[in-house]
């Protein structure tokens, strides 16, 4: 498996754009001329299926993101340091935070809601 130093982010435009240079590092061709036996032997040695039944999809649940809404937030300083050392994404783990803490509260069986003003 890659470790962090291995993982690049790219814009959907970087990706079409390295594409169109003839960059990409898959060989379509290849895959397109894969048999299913070809295929399935392909899965079936990915360590990263190994306990992944070949039914989970049977039970997925289509899940859409909620909106977001623009909040001005007062927070002691502290919180927003230590949420920024954490890196970019800071504000979604903040996010993730609060919904943790409201599943924990008792809000679990409660779908998302958008919050009029």
């Amino acid at each position: 498996m890659a470790n962090e130093e291995d993982i690049r982010r790219y814009s959907i435009d970087e990706i079409r754009a390295m594409r169109a240079r003839g960059e990409s590092r898959t060989d379509w061709e290849r895959i397109r001329t894969m048999t299913e036996e070809e295929l399935e032997a392909s899965i079936a040695s990915d360590p990263d299926w190994k306990d992944i039944p070949k039914d989970w999809y049977l039970s997925a649940k289509l899940v859409e993101p909620v909106g977001k809404k623009l909040l001005s937030l007062r927070l002691d300083s502290d919180i927003i340091a230590w949420f920024r050392q954490q890196g970019p994404g800071y504000q979604t783990r903040m996010n993730a935070v609060l919904r943790a803490y409201m599943r924990h509260a008792g809000q679990t069986s409660q779908p998302k809601q958008q919050v009029s003003e």
